[in-house]
């Protein structure tokens, strides 16, 4: 069966990820961390099942993820911090609307 037939399976919980403002794939689109050519061949998870990017994420519509390790958004510098939550939460929000925006995909990323 074709992945278009089969939808796009989180590869970490193995559940559906539904919509797309749930999907980390498209959020990371948006970000210009994935291209354009790139979607249809790159693995899905749900945003919330990618820790180290949810982690960025401050919100108060996004639950609030803490991940322990070297990655922890605690350990960076103050200054790294603030831009990584200003950028990923802008791009975020901008996931949020896309639904009602009604934009070409090719314009979805944040120039």
């Amino acid at each position: 069966m074709a992945r278009c037939d089969e939808g796009y399976r989180c590869e970490v919980c193995g559940r559906d990820v539904e919509r797309i403002t749930d999907s980390d794939l498209y959020l990371r689109y948006i970000l210009g961390e994935v291209s354009l050519d790139q979607l249809h061949r790159s693995l899905e998870r749900h945003i919330a099942c990618n820790p180290a990017l949810a982690q960025w994420i401050a919100d108060e519509s996004f639950p609030s993820i803490t991940l322990d390790g070297p990655f922890d958004r605690r350990l960076f510098p103050a200054e790294f911090r603030m831009e990584e939550v200003r950028r990923i939460t802008e791009a975020w929000r901008r996931l949020q609307a896309i639904p009602t925006l009604g934009l070409s995909i090719v314009d979805y990323p944040i120039r």
